[in-house]
């Protein structure tokens, strides 16, 4: 209430000034002609001091002095006519009605635009209380453990019972097998398909650390993916701590930028957010999953950066979305779930095998391409996957946008240019 009082005042304030000011017209002392004639009879004044003390020359003197007594006359006649009749009163009611609606104007816009624009009632935060703000925000967030307790409990993904009842029997396999790589792949996909991100990222974590010095780049990707969607879109300290890893070892990775700016959104720093979300939205290609949700909200995070005029750069051309693999079939999960790590291993070999001939032979989108790429890059058969990369860049040639989703699983993949 203090605050409305006292903005009232001086809105008021600045409002009688303003008023006072148009109406100058007709002061207390007459005319404002009367004030004009009062000038220049000092203005004669000064001309006689100056000819007596002989700064000007007498010529100089008189023509001024003419030039001075003809604007007395003309500020004369003016006065006369003001003082004659009714149009100094119309005029001074002229004057009044417009300073009223002028006022007014500006208080009612002034106010409406606080409220638009201000938070009544909260005192002034400066640039660095609100950098400092937004560090203290970030070091005390919510931890990975207690953001997924804190959400309600998911629906899974649809499913029949027999496919539940053979990752059940994929996990029991893989506690039975504690060291089995391939298991934790093939459990970490299966979760994920069933919407289990909680459960998947676990089981990369343990992926990750059974592969020591071997483990891919793709791997700690996914893991934070599989992180902030168990966390719900929160971007917990810990899966910080996974995409400041990533973006170590590959600076322009997406996936990790759009991670990091929505951190940064969370975290109340929208400037920090702005300008690494401009950055990757004119890095990206078409179809990359990221742009959608990020276009959404650069025009309000601009806002909230202080960016003034923002405009969002026009989308790439479409392109056709890529198809990820949601994981293993029925029939994968139930053998693997009774394969020793060497047979699992095979199996997934197998079922690469069979891709990339199918390809060779018959040819596919785009997306399959991609996926055999990753998944030769996973398998840490880079010369293979060089290979096909080469051949699909040949096949697709002509076609941008998906030169593009090959060119996203070839980075993923490390292959060279």
């Amino acid at each position: 209430m203090q605050f409305w009082i006292l903005t009232g005042v001086i809105g008021l304030a600045v409002a009688g000034i303003l008023a006072r000011a148009m109406m100058r017209g007709q002061g207390p002392d007459g005319p404002a002609e009367q004030f004009d004639l009062q000038v220049y009879r000092d203005q004669l004044k000064e001309i006689e001091r100056d000819a007596e003390r002989g700064i000007i020359p007498a010529d100089e003197a008189e023509r001024l002095r003419t030039e001075i007594a003809r604007r007395i006359l003309a500020a004369d006649a003016k006065a006369q006519g003001a003082t004659a009749g009714t149009a100094p009163a119309q005029r001074r009611t002229g004057n009044a009605i417009a300073a009223l609606t002028i006022s007014a104007a500006l208080l009612g816009a002034g106010y409406a635009g606080y409220l638009q624009l201000g938070q009544p009632g909260y005192g002034d935060l400066p640039l660095e209380a609100r950098k400092a703000q937004a560090d203290e925000m970030r070091a005390d967030r919510t931890l990975q453990a207690a953001a997924e307790a804190g959400l309600p409990s998911s629906v899974p993904a649809e499913a029949s019972e027999d496919y539940l009842q053979l990752v059940a029997q994929l996990r029991q396999a893989v506690q039975n097998n504690p060291d089995d790589q391939q298991g934790y792949v093939l459990l970490a996909r299966s979760e994920a398909a069933l919407g289990n991100f909680a459960a998947a990222w676990r089981a990369l974590d343990q992926l990750i650390l059974l592969k020591g010095d071997t483990v891919a780049l793709q791997d700690y990707i996914d893991l934070a993916d599989m992180m902030v969607l168990a966390a719900g879109g929160y971007v917990s300290p810990e899966a910080q701590t996974v995409l400041e890893h990533v973006l170590s070892l590959e600076p322009k990775n997406g996936v990790a930028r759009y991670y990091y700016g929505l951190m940064l959104v969370q975290t109340g720093r929208p400037d920090l957010a702005f300008r690494l979300w401009d950055g990757l939205i004119r890095d990206s290609a078409a179809g990359a999953p990221w742009l959608p949700p990020i276009r959404a909200q650069m025009e309000e995070l601009a806002y909230r950066a202080g960016i003034q005029n923002y405009t969002l750069p026009d989308a790439p051309a479409a392109a056709a979305p890529f198809a990820p693999s949601v994981g293993p079939d029925a029939d994968d999960i139930a053998a693997a779930a009774d394969m020793t790590p060497q047979e699992r291993a095979e199996m997934v070999q197998g079922m690469v095998s069979r891709l990339s001939e199918r390809l060779a032979s018959e040819g596919g989108p785009p997306e399959e391409w991609a996926r055999l790429i990753s998944a030769l890059g996973v398998m840490g058969d880079t010369s293979q996957a060089q290979a096909i990369w080469q051949e699909a860049q040949l096949r697709f040639a002509d076609a941008p946008e998906a030169l593009a989703q090959l060119r996203a699983a070839a980075d993923r993949a490390g292959l060279t240019q």
